[in-house]
């Protein structure tokens, strides 16, 4: 949409996602002792991730397991999600033993109370930056211009971090 000049101003990036190795309470992993190793354990049989062919938070996965070197390990055991909430929908479903998830998911009340995570070091994938841009077929520029000022500013920024986003360049 940038690239096609279709905005009124410029892409506004608001936020960067992270991603977390999840895993149900019931799998007794220690998540904090073991890291990314976790996933060589005996008990974890399939790993959901998103699919790194269309999918952002798929891509960075699929790269953290590759700089963390235990990717020619786990690929077999892979199972592919559409996006990133398929892909916690398997492991809270039980399809997939452990997940790469949006940390985002991860501290949502459902998934905290059903399980623990750890969080993947940002330097072992690409940023996940998470922009905005309000286009020029929008009947609502001022209502639209409002919300990424909110998004933007103080309080914006508080519920973002609240809900596991990074500032930009942070």
């Amino acid at each position: 949409m940038a690239e096609k000049a279709l905005g009124i101003d410029d892409v506004f990036l608001y936020a960067t996602g992270r991603i977390v190795l999840w895993a149900p309470k019931n799998l007794h992993l220690d998540l904090d002792k073991l890291g990314i190793k976790a996933l060589l354990q005996p008990s974890v049989h399939k790993i959901a991730v998103a699919n790194p062919e269309y999918a952002p938070y798929g891509r960075a996965a699929v790269a953290a397991l590759k700089a963390l070197d235990v990717y020619d390990q786990v690929a077999s055991r892979l199972v592919y999600g559409e996006n990133i909430a398929q892909t916690a929908q398997f492991v809270q479903s039980g399809a997939a033993d452990v997940g790469i998830l949006a940390l985002s998911l991860a501290v949502s009340p459902q998934m905290r109370a059903a399980g623990r995570f750890w969080q993947v070091p940002p330097d072992a994938y690409p940023p996940l930056e998470q922009g905005g841009l309000i286009l020029k077929s929008s009947n609502k520029v001022d209502t639209a211009r409002a919300f990424r000022d909110f998004v933007l500013g103080d309080n914006g920024r508080k519920v973002l971090e609240q809900y596991g986003f990074s500032l930009p360049g942070k």
